[in-house]
Formats: structure tokens, sequence, C-alpha cells
């Protein structure tokens, strides 16, 4: 499952994120904000080239397809469970951020029941800039206080409204998500019998046990 280079680079995602967690935590600043924010990047890059190479190297597999929105959802999850634990995210914000995991949790259920259909709802234009917008924000507010002013704004005031703007855009386009779902569980619950999608067998003699 990890013989080419696509898989590996998406598997590198998941080891970042203790690296990335241990140098917030245990290393001090400034060295551990910039090291961790160094780690992120190189994390973020592998997102856009182990999609980039797995098409254009046709080297596209059903585990790389598994493990990548996992990657990227324990990356998100983790980065920002840890700013909150430092306290780069508080107050309010605190809010901002769990609008962004509580859409995670959303879109991977709606994705595990909508792979048993089978279908499959496309990535919206505003989806992307969501996306763009949340890694970015996770960027400033990594380096956080050590990093420069931004004209009247620190580096770490630019990654909260960076926050904000990226809840924003989860609200929408998780809405759209939802409705896009919910349409099709309305119509399997409303379709024949013999047209419900049956759990493997193997999941069957699971549930027995």
């Amino acid at each position: 499952m990890l013989n080419n280079l696509p898989n590996i680079l998406t598997f590198s995602r998941i080891l970042a994120i203790p690296v990335l967690i241990g140098l917030l935590l245990f290393v001090e600043d400034p060295l551990g904000s910039w090291l961790a924010f160094s780690a992120y990047t190189i994390a973020c890059v592998t997102d856009f080239f182990d999609g980039y190479l797995a098409r254009a190297w046709h080297l596209q597999s059903a585990f790389g397809r598994f493990l990548d929105p996992i990657a990227d959802k324990l990356l998100i999850a983790s980065v920002l469970l840890v700013l909150v634990g430092i306290d780069r995210i508080s107050g309010l914000t605190v809010l901002a951020a769990a609008v962004i995991l509580c859409r995670e949790i959303l879109v991977s259920g709606l994705r595990e029941f909508l792979a048993e259909v089978p279908v499959r709802v496309p990535v919206t234009t505003m989806a992307k800039w969501k996306t763009t917008m949340q890694m970015l924000a996770l960027g400033f507010l990594l380096v956080g206080p050590v990093g420069p002013d931004f004209g009247p704004l620190t580096t770490t005031e630019v990654g909260i409204w960076g926050i904000w703007g990226a809840a924003l855009l989860t609200l929408v386009t998780g809405y759209d998500y939802l409705i896009a779902g919910l349409k099709h569980i309305v119509e399997t619950d409303h379709a024949p019998a013999d047209k419900h999608p049956h759990p493997p067998e193997d999941s069957k003699e699971g549930e027995n046990h």
C-alpha cells in the first residue's frame, strides 16, 4: 500500500502531526513555532503533490483515496486542538474552530453513507476557497506571537480573522453538502427494498460477534 510516492506523501502528512505538536509544546519560542510552521507547510505541500503525482503517473489507488481525506482531517483537527490548548485560539474564536471540526465530522459521515449508495458529491469552488483560507489561517496561528506585524494586525490576529472567514465558508459549504446528502438519503429511504444498499457479508459477521 505504501509502494508508491503519492501514498508515501499522504502517509507522511499523518506522521507530521506528532512532530508538529511536539515542536509547539516542547521546543521554546521562537524556534518551536517556526519549526512547527515549517512542518505544517511541508505537510500542506504534500497535500497538493500526492494527488497531482497520482494523476500524472497513473498511480491512483483505493488506498490513496481512502487515506487522503483522513490525513487531511487528522492534520486540521490536530492543529486546531493544539492551538486551543496553547491559547492561540481562545475566547469566541473557539466557536469558529468548533464549527470547522463539526463540519469535518459531518462530511465524513455523509461520505461514508454516500459511498455505499454509491453517489459522489463534487467539490465546489467555495469549498476549495474554504480549504485554502483554513490552511493559511492555521499557518499564521502556528507562527503566532513570534511572527511579524502586517500593518495594524499581528500575525496572530491575521490568523484569527482567517479562522472566522474559514468558519463562515464552512457553514455555507457544509449546508450545501448536507442538503445534497439528505436528498440522497431520502431517495434511498423511499427506494424499493431490493434497491437498498446491503452491507458486505464480513460486516454482518462482525455485528454478530
